[in-house]
C-alpha cells in the first residue's frame, strides 16, 4: 500500500520544507492543492513546475496529482446554466491536466463542492447533463497527458450534486472515458450510511484513488472509525493505487496529524498481516 498526504495542511511552510518533512515522516507521495502553489496556475512557469517536481524527487517523493481543483477560483462552475462558464471550466480543467502532468502526477480529484452545487432552478438531471458535457469535452486532452480525472462523491453537508458512489458511477458511465473514474473518500462514504467494505467491493472496477480521514475531519486513527475492515476490503479488492491522507481540521498541528495518521495506518496493516 502506497501512502501519500495532501499538502495544504502545511500552512506557511515552503515547498522544500514540506517535501523534506513528508518524506522524513515516511510517506512516498504528496498530493497538491493548486491554490497552495500559486494564486493562479498560469503564474506557474515551465521552470517553476520543473523546480517543484525536482524538489519533490530530491527528497524521494512523487507528486501524485491534484485535488481541490476549482477551489478559490472565480467564474468557474461545473453545472452552471451559463454556457460560457461551463466552457471556461472545461478549459481550466485541461490547464490543470497540463499542470498535473508537468509535476509528474497522474490523478486529479474533482471535489470542489461549491463549484458543482445546483444553482437556482437547475434540476438534478440538468446538472448531470451539464457535468457530462464538461467532462466529455475535457477528457481527451487530459488523457493525452496521461492524467486520470476522478469524480469524488461528497456528503450532503457539502454539496447537493453527486453525493453517493452510485451516483458518481452513473456519471462515469455516461462520460464513458477510460481516464474518467471514481475517487473514494472515507469521510464521504461514512456519510452514505452503508458498509464501507461493501462500497469498496461494489466499485472496485472504477476506483483509482482513495482518501483517508474521519468524520471529525482529522486523519485515520484520530477519530472513531476502525480502519481494519476498510484496509482489508481495499487489499481484497486488488486496489493498488495511492492511499492519501486528507484532513480538514489542522488544529492539532501538521506534524501530529502527519505522524499519527501514518503510524496508525501502518499498525492496521501490521495487524492484518498477523
Amino acid at each position: 500500500m502506497k501512502f501519500a498526504i495532501c499538502q495544504e495542511l502545511y500552512e506557511g511552510w515552503d515547498w522544500n520544507r514540506q517535501c523534506e518533512y513528508v518524506a522524513q515522516a515516511g510517506y512516498t507521495g504528496i498530493e497538491v492543492a493548486p491554490f497552495a502553489l500559486a494564486e493562479k496556475i498560469s503564474d506557474l512557469s515551465e521552470s517553476d513546475r520543473k523546480s517543484l517536481r525536482e524538489t519533490a524527487e530530491k527528497h524521494g517523493l512523487e507528486i501524485i496529482g491534484l485535488h481541490w481543483l476549482l477551489a478559490k477560483t472565480e467564474g468557474l462552475h461545473l453545472t452552471s446554466e451559463d454556457d460560457a462558464v461551463r466552457v471556461a471550466t472545461t478549459e481550466y480543467l485541461i490547464q490543470l491536466g497540463d499542470l498535473c502532468a508537468d509535476l509528474g502526477g497522474t490523478i486529479m480529484v474533482f471535489g470542489s463542492p461549491f463549484q458543482r452545487n445546483l444553482e437556482g432552478e437547475t434540476t438534478e438531471q440538468q446538472a448531470f447533463d451539464r457535468a457530462v458535457e464538461v467532462f466529455k469535452a475535457a477528457m481527451p486532452k487530459i488523457a493525452a497527458r496521461g492524467v486520470h480525472l476522478l469524480m469524488e462523491p461528497l456528503t450532503t453537508k457539502e454539496t447537493n450534486f453527486i453525493t453517493t458512489c452510485d451516483s458518481a458511477a452513473e456519471l462515469i458511465a455516461d462520460v464513458d472515458h477510460p481516464n474518467f473514474a471514481l475517487h473514494q473518500d472515507v469521510k464521504a462514504m461514512l456519510g452514505e450510511g452503508t458498509s464501507l467494505p461493501g462500497l469498496i467491493e461494489k466499485h472496485k472496477g472504477i476506483t483509482r484513488h482513495f482518501h483517508v480521514n474521519d468524520t471529525n475531519l482529522l486523519g485515520p486513527g484520530m477519530g472513531e472509525t476502525d480502519y481494519h475492515p476498510i484496509f482489508e476490503a481495499l487489499l481484497k479488492s486488488g486496489y493498488d493505487g495511492w492511499v492519501s491522507v486528507e484532513v480538514f481540521d489542522y488544529s492539532p498541528g501538521a506534524e501530529k496529524i502527519t505522524e499519527e495518521s501514518l503510524a496508525y495506518m501502518k499498525q492496521v496493516l501490521s495487524d492484518l498481516d498477523a
